[in-house]
């Protein structure tokens, strides 16, 4: 009992300190991306004041969050929901969304012992 307990803390001590490093990392670059840019979406043109503020998000133009650069380059501001239409545009052209899914052949036959049954007849 006592070493699952142990595995349970260590396994939430990991994910706690990857979700302060990854907030620790998006805050950084966004503080930069927001001081650099003007507060509009850039793709729907929503301007944002300091009240909305955080329905504004930093876009990485090559899907990299570790691409950086200190001149903004690989960033683009984006409202919450074109961000994720930007982000579902990829899935949908890499293939592997729920669209890809649903255009499968099919693996089994429901008809398959239909033309027998009507023979029979």
């Amino acid at each position: 009992m006592k070493d699952k307990q142990t595995s349970k803390e260590k396994l939430d001590k990991i994910v706690a300190e990857n979700r302060r490093y990854q907030d620790e990392r998006a805050n950084s670059y966004r503080e930069r991306a927001i001081n650099m840019y003007p507060w509009i979406c850039g793709r729907c043109m929503r301007e944002f004041v300091r009240k909305n503020l955080a329905e504004l998000t930093v876009h990485h133009r090559d899907h990299n969050h570790d691409n950086n650069p200190l001149d903004g380059s690989n960033w683009e501001l984006l409202c919450l929901y074109c961000h994720d239409n930007e982000h579902q545009r990829l899935v949908e052209a890499n293939g592997s969304g729920e669209g890809a899914k649903q255009n499968q052949e099919a693996t089994s036959n429901p008809f398959s012992g239909l033309k027998d049954m009507l023979n029979k007849k």
